[in-house]
């Protein structure tokens, strides 16, 4: 075959055009037939009849390569809100034109009338109170309030529980910013509209009763 008459360093020319890696930089590594390794071509001099085997699968590494799986050292660029509010070809703008979503009038009062229950609920709750988290097509779960108020991630009211069990998201931290502490797993923060404080007993694990 032709690479069997060939020099590492022309195999190298020829994988560049194939995979894209530089011929500069690039490592190959030998496999066998059970995807193990056996040696790396090291020696641009090497001929390779002397070097290969059947049934050797090559793989091509480039060091040099950019990494596009992480995009952690990239720099981004994010428009200030500021900046996006005079936009007129924005998406939010088509919405506001549109009267969608939450800039429908009758969005808009159904939101501000919920924020002001939010208010006024959280008003009476306090750390340590038992609850009830009734969340929307969820189970009710059942805990102790550990945080009320307001929010970085979020307009409005708030509150933190911790749940009897680990039905929660979190351990209280939410975007790298902790509102109270608990185990993970059994935190949650929810609007105060969807949450029932009263004496509730803690939530009983039958668990070790059944088999």
């Amino acid at each position: 075959q032709w690479y069997q008459r060939r020099v590492r360093g022309e195999l190298k020319g020829k994988l560049e055009m194939i995979t894209g890696a530089s011929m500069d930089s690039m490592k190959i590594e030998l496999f066998n037939d059970q995807n193990k390794s056996i040696g790396k071509l090291t020696d641009d001099d090497a001929v390779l009849k002397n070097v290969l085997a059947n049934d050797v699968r090559l793989h091509v590494t480039d060091p040099s390569a950019a990494n596009f799986e992480d995009t952690s050292a990239v720099e981004k660029y994010e428009m200030p809100t500021e900046e996006y509010e005079k936009r007129e070809d924005s998406v939010q703008a088509f919405k506001k034109r549109n009267k969608m979503g939450r800039f429908n009038p009758e969005v808009q009062a159904k939101l501000a009338a919920q924020a002001e229950e939010n208010k006024e609920k959280a008003s009476k709750m306090k750390i340590g109170d038992r609850c009830e988290a009734r969340t929307p097509k969820a189970p009710i779960r059942r805990g102790e309030v550990m945080f009320v108020g307001e929010v970085e991630f979020k307009d409005g009211y708030w509150v933190g529980i911790k749940f009897d069990e680990p039905v929660g998201k979190h351990d209280g931290v939410v975007q790298g910013k902790r509102y109270f502490t608990c185990d993970n797993k059994y935190g949650g923060i929810c609007q105060p509209r969807i949450d029932e404080v009263r004496d509730f007993p803690p939530e009983l694990d039958f668990s070790d009763d059944e088999i």
